[in-house]
């Protein structure tokens, strides 16, 4: 991990390394797989069965040999799925068959109802010309022993069918971060509240609290901190008594009513950065808060009384301060804390990037930052840039398909340019 950095402003990479750098495991539990939707895979899944475990019919027909297709066969028995076959296939002979039931010995084709005819009772003739096998061999999608899924995947829908296949319903999976969110700010009131002319709804807590979900992690909102390092002080206190990640936004900037920083320090919170060149978000901070694990009393070291948790107890906090204009903090969030959130976990998040023409050049003057702008898919497959106010204009992500990055030294990105947008 790189040594603190203060009053430099951080390229956004290095920012990037020394938080994903820091990340710590929590650990794991066992969930029922009714429950184990969208968490993270703790280990590697094993089958304990061949995938199929037999050699199985594809579709409803009559199971046969091949050599015979040009002959009359007789129908010796039927096999429904789930039964198992009574009789094994002699020369001239075949068993009507359903799909998904075991294929007979000595059958080794199934050849569809629609390609034959009836010639008498319990007869029937091919009158295709050929077939495929039309048969599911044992063990051709999965093998006993082969791993099925792997640690770090998000168990998604079709994950819970293989790990209820492979017989594992209760997978072990990493335990999620506990987030504590403070909005602070005099100028802020709750949504519920109806606004003076000075004041704002309070969006970012709301807004933080989604993309932490979002991000499989455990969100707790503690409200609104008022602009004094008392108020901001005993939040912030509460947060990392009760959370692995305490994030922050609003007041972390350098005016009269910024206090963040100056709290963080005198909890004796260790700042690796306090400026990341990133437009919008450049007062962004980062940092830990080493302390003894006791002191946490709400800590995910009592989260389950199940023995099959297994926890990593943490004596850290770690500590994000964000800008507190609405879009800073959506961004800068994605940016950094979402993959940090992640790789907690024990996921390696990679965002849905997609490459794609400009319609329009982009052009702008300052060019010492990284700047990310959104922009909309258009019908002719290309991107442009939508109507944008600046780190305030929340609305405007609302519309956005996703960020395009100028970086920074760059002043413009010329028509039919190939440019990485980063969906949201």
């Amino acid at each position: 991990m790189k040594n603190s950095v203060k009053n430099t402003v951080l390229n956004f990479d290095d920012a990037f390394e020394i938080v994903m750098s820091s990340a710590r495991r929590l650990g794991t539990e066992r969930v029922g797989i009714d429950r184990a939707l969208n968490r993270i895979l703790a280990e590697d899944v094993i089958s304990d069965i061949d995938i199929p475990p037999f050699n199985k019919s594809a579709m409803d027909g009559f199971a046969c040999r091949r050599a015979d297709l040009a002959n009359e066969l007789s129908i010796i028995e039927t096999i429904p799925a789930g039964y198992a076959p009574g009789k094994s296939i002699g020369t001239n002979q075949c068993a009507k068959i359903m799909t998904g039931a075991v294929v007979p010995e000595g059958a080794d084709c199934v050849i569809m109802v629609e390609y034959t005819e009836n010639t008498a009772e319990n007869r029937i003739r091919f009158t295709g010309s050929t077939t495929n096998n039309n048969i599911c061999l044992r063990a051709e999608d999965t093998k006993k022993g082969d791993v099925v899924l792997r640690a770090g995947e998000i168990i998604k829908a079709e994950h819970i069918a293989v790990l209820a296949t492979v017989g594992c319903i209760k997978p072990s999976v990493a335990l999620q971060p506990r987030v504590g969110i403070i909005a602070t700010g005099d100028e802020l009131v709750e949504p519920s509240r109806k606004p003076t002319a000075c004041q704002i709804r309070n969006s970012n807590a709301f807004q933080l609290a989604a993309q932490v979900t979002g991000a499989n992690a455990i969100a707790t909102n503690y409200g609104i901190a008022a602009d004094t390092k008392e108020a901001i002080d005993s939040m912030f206190k509460k947060g990392i008594r009760q959370n692995d990640v305490v994030i922050l936004s609003g007041g972390v900037s350098v005016g009269d009513c910024d206090f963040v920083r100056e709290v963080l320090k005198e909890n004796n919170v260790r700042l690796l950065f306090e400026k990341v060149a990133v437009k919008p978000g450049r007062p962004t901070v980062f940092g830990i808060l080493n302390q003894k694990s006791e002191v946490r009393s709400q800590k995910p070291e009592i989260r389950s009384q199940k023995p099959e948790s297994v926890v990593c107890p943490l004596s850290s906090v770690f500590c994000f301060g964000l800008p507190g204009n609405p879009a800073s903090t959506f961004i800068m969030f994605e940016l950094l804390v979402k993959p940090f959130l992640y790789k907690m976990t024990g996921h390696d998040f990679k965002p849905v990037v997609s490459h794609m023409q400009l319609e329009s050049t982009i052009t702008r003057k300052k060019t010492k930052r990284d700047s990310w702008l959104p922009v909309i898919f258009k019908e002719n497959g290309k991107i442009a840039s939508i109507e944008y106010h600046g780190s305030a204009h929340i609305n405007a992500l609302c519309e956005a398909d996703g960020l395009i990055c100028m970086p920074t030294g760059v002043a413009e990105i010329k028509e039919g340019t190939t440019v990485a947008v980063r969906q949201i």
